[in-house]
């Protein structure tokens, strides 16, 4: 018998939408999906990685997953959320790489509607204009600053994995150069070529995302400035401001 998951996977529709919730600190493990996928946080905070990138979704953003990409994702605070689940041939003119971007209240409203109609939805009805009209919203919704890009280059990857696991390590690109045996020049030039930030804004949007994630689990502004590696909340928003254009981390 297949699964729920499955027949969204499976269904004869251009989009099938499913809404799920999860508790706090549940994880999906790592999977991925015959169809391209839409992951609309709802509620709470989702932290995604792939092999790629690491994206943060607050409330009212969206993931799009390419088909066929294997990904993970982790819950901070209860999470409730909805998938939509795009068909390979609804899918060309859709992005080609994992993009947070912002929902407008027309996709949330048409998420939730669909979601309501049947898996096996009129095409010629109420559920293939909804699912029509998502698929325009899409394409049309702008991107946000929530990704955090890793380059393949070993060299930077393991600088890049230090950092995911120590956001507040105190080590200049100097240093990380002399650690990995390659001058400064490289890693500055590899580090804009193959995530398109700076080495200092790759880590300030790092240190912004991380912090994200532990508001969202409770933990107090003291303990998030020192994880994060600042050295008192006013340097912590003024990095907020810069990466997110705001200075709340919700």
């Amino acid at each position: 018998m297949r699964s729920e998951s499955e027949a969204y996977q499976t269904v004869p529709r251009a989009v099938a939408v499913m809404p799920k919730s999860y508790e706090a600190g549940a994880s999906t493990g790592w999977h991925s999906h015959p169809r391209a996928q839409l992951l609309y946080a709802t509620a709470g905070l989702t932290l995604v990685r792939a092999e790629d990138g690491t994206w943060v979704l607050p409330a009212r953003h969206a993931l799009w997953i390419p088909p066929r990409l294997s990904h993970e994702v982790r819950m901070h605070g209860a999470v409730s959320m909805c998938s939509a689940y795009i068909a390979p041939a609804a899918v060309s003119v859709l992005p080609t790489g994992c993009r947070v971007l912002e929902v407008s209240a027309l996709l949330a409203a048409t998420l939730e509607a669909l979601s309501a109609e049947p898996l096996l939805y009129d095409e010629a009805g109420r559920g293939g204009h909804l699912a029509a009209l998502i698929l325009d919203e899409i394409a049309r919704a702008p991107e946000t600053a929530l990704t955090l890009p890793l380059p393949r280059d070993p060299r930077l990857r393991r600088i890049c994995d230090a950092l995911l696991k120590d956001p507040a390590l105190d080590i200049d690109l100097d240093g990380w150069a002399e650690h990995a045996g390659a001058s400064r020049r490289t890693l500055t030039r590899g580090f804009r070529a193959e995530t398109g930030m700076s080495f200092g804004d790759w880590r300030s949007r790092l240190r912004v995302l991380r912090a994200m994630t532990m508001a969202s689990d409770g933990a107090s502004p003291h303990q998030i400035v020192r994880a994060v590696g600042y050295q008192d909340q006013r340097a912590l928003r003024t990095a907020a401001r810069r990466v997110l254009g705001r200075t709340d981390l919700s």
